[in-house]
């Protein structure tokens, strides 16, 4: 095992089902690196399921939970964290992964996305749409903005979680 000091944070965003949590995952298992998934930080904090807060308390409840997470980063080095969906569509948040990290776009086709997350329930906005047209529709309203926070793409389509791992690192090196 490779232990690497970061002298930033790691930002992982992209669409659901692009392998974040995977990726974050082997980050730290590989590295030594420390990880912050925000949808699974949020749900203990609150004491329910992402669905739940989406249900009983709002869209914007959630987001502002995601925001404010986000600054709790801001004091800390050497994490990954593996941000929500809808984390860089909020401009606040954009800013705060900007101030103390490197942000990577993980990206994959529609229907890459449709295979992974077709057998799950806990993805509140595709849970009456799990189509690939749906995905592709919601993929497209997003990407401009997903793109615009990225220092850098990478589409995992055909790649291992260690092949994507790889390229993050290598940029984070150069």
């Amino acid at each position: 095992m490779t232990k690497q000091k970061l002298s930033k944070n790691i930002f992982l965003i992209g669409f659901m089902g692009t392998g974040k949590s995977t990726v974050a995952r082997n980050l730290c298992e590989q590295h030594g690196f420390k990880i912050i998934e925000m949808d699974e930080t949020i749900e203990e904090r609150e004491g329910m399921s992402v669905s739940e807060i989406f249900s009983k308390k709002g869209e914007s409840y959630f987001r502002q939970l995601e925001t404010n997470l986000l600054i709790e980063t801001q004091t800390q080095q050497g994490l990954v964290i593996s941000c929500g969906g809808g984390v860089p569509l909020r401009e606040q948040n954009v800013i705060e992964m900007k101030k103390n990290g490197m942000v990577f776009l993980l990206t994959a086709k529609p229907e890459t996305i449709y295979d992974r997350v077709k057998d799950c329930h806990n993805r509140p906005l595709l849970e009456n749409n799990m189509t690939v047209s749906f995905i592709a529709k919601l993929m497209e309203k997003r990407r401009e903005k997903y793109e615009a926070c990225a220092d850098y793409v990478i589409y995992v389509d055909h790649k291992s979680v260690e092949e994507i791992c790889e390229e993050i690192l290598s940029q984070i090196n150069e």
